[in-house]
């Protein structure tokens, strides 16, 4: 059912974050959304493995709020959900068409840990 995953750090500056993750990291960014202007969410590849990086303006370093969620890809989001529903964790966020063809839901693990499920768009 889950096929793949990988983390999410959220931040408050992207560019201070891309310039440690990409430029001093060395990090390949490899996707970015929107694909022009200030991202708001950019993915990067570190040999084979991913990380994504989220902008949030109101997150702040020393923050107790939440600084990072796990970003799991299921062949059907619904589905995932549902199953993570009977095991126990709390939907925060039904499942959802975004602007860049993915379907995402968001669920708290037991421990209040968010999991973002997404589904890849379907192909024509």
């Amino acid at each position: 059912m889950f096929t793949e995953s990988f983390p999410i750090l959220v931040t408050p500056d992207m560019h201070r974050a891309l310039g440690f993750y990409r430029d001093v990291l060395g990090a390949e960014v490899t996707y970015q959304f929107p694909p022009e202007g200030d991202p708001g969410y950019v993915a990067l590849r570190l040999g084979s493995s991913q990380l994504g990086l989220g902008l949030d303006a109101d997150a702040v370093a020393d923050a107790p709020a939440q600084r990072c969620a796990l970003w799991v890809y299921a062949e059907d989001c619904d589905a995932a959900v549902d199953r993570l529903r009977s095991g126990g964790a709390r939907l925060t966020e039904e499942p959802a068409d975004q602007p860049w063809g993915e379907r995402v839901a968001r669920v708290l693990d037991p421990d209040g840990n968010e999991i973002i499920v997404g589904s890849p768009p379907p192909t024509p």
